[in-house]
């Protein structure tokens, strides 16, 4: 039975983590049986991936009552609000470690190589490293003033949309916040669909593959991490979308929107680094 207890409410024991720690398991397995050709494997990962879609609606539905239901008081959201600040602080770092290994290979590898002309004779030293992929095949570096800069405009009018939207949400507009989700959902599927066509673009015609020396190898893990992280944001602010079209957050409370949004935020601040420092330099 649930109960609040001093200050801070505690649920009810709950059976969503012990479901979501089986499923990741059948997943594993699934995973692993796969890669070693057995037909069990596929059948395995698809029993984890619906146990955990399962979890995710259930476990998400309970919360969201819960906060409906006026369950969660100011020491609940002094709790959220710094879970979150700690979550996104992991994320810095998740990042930081891509573009220090970024930094790494272009400010220093290539001056150590330069020092070693016995070994590389004629190595020029230019970024990309080789103009060439597997097999001497050649690729061409992407570049930032077409698609790259679209969706930077992108996410940079995201940013103000979902700021504008949280405005709305502050005066008790509703047309406003819901107006401002839709579009920010809208920007953020575009710049989806503009990355995928990009990726297209680099593999059928630049031969920019993950294969392509480092240079392909870090491009893609820069920018496809932060396209998981971009399509994850999107999946949240369409939560919130429908939440608030239901009547969902009130302007002294609504820390479900205000995460969602610090997270957009952080995702926007990604992109403009990966913009100057992956597209552009």
């Amino acid at each position: 039975m649930t109960e609040i207890q001093g200050h801070y409410y505690v649920p009810e024991p709950s059976r969503y983590p012990i479901m979501v720690s089986g499923g990741i398991f059948l997943l594993a397995l699934g995973f692993i049986l796969k890669i070693n050709s057995f037909a069990l494997g596929q059948w395995s990962m698809l029993a984890g991936f619906l146990l955990i879609i399962y979890v995710v609606f259930g476990w998400l539905g309970a919360v969201i009552g819960e906060s409906e239901g006026g369950r969660y008081l100011k020491w609940e959201d002094h709790s959220f609000r710094w879970g979150m600040i700690w979550f996104i602080a992991s994320e810095v770092m998740f990042f930081a470690a891509f573009f220090g290994a970024l930094f790494y290979v272009r400010e220093l590898s290539v001056p150590w190589l330069l020092d070693t002309q016995s070994l590389y004779p004629g190595y020029a030293g230019t970024w990309p490293l080789s103009g060439a992929g597997p097999g001497g095949k050649a690729f061409t570096p992407m570049g930032a003033w077409g698609i790259p800069a679209i969706n930077t405009m992108i996410l940079l009018t995201s940013g103000a949309t979902v700021t504008w939207a949280h405005w709305g949400l502050l005066k008790n507009n509703r047309t406003q916040l819901i107006a401002g989700l839709f579009m920010t959902v809208a920007l953020g599927i575009s710049f989806l669909t503009l990355q995928a066509y990009e990726y297209h673009h680099a593999y059928t015609e630049l031969g920019l593959t993950m294969g392509a020396g480092v240079y392909g190898a870090t491009f893609f893990m820069l920018t496809g991490f932060h396209g998981f992280h971009v399509t994850l944001g999107t999946i949240m602010l369409i939560v919130i979308l429908f939440r608030s079209m239901k009547g969902h957050f009130k302007p002294e409370s609504h820390f479900g929107f205000e995460g969602v949004a610090w997270y957009w935020h952080f995702v926007d601040v990604v992109w403009l680094l990966l913009f100057v420092l992956v597209y552009w330099l």
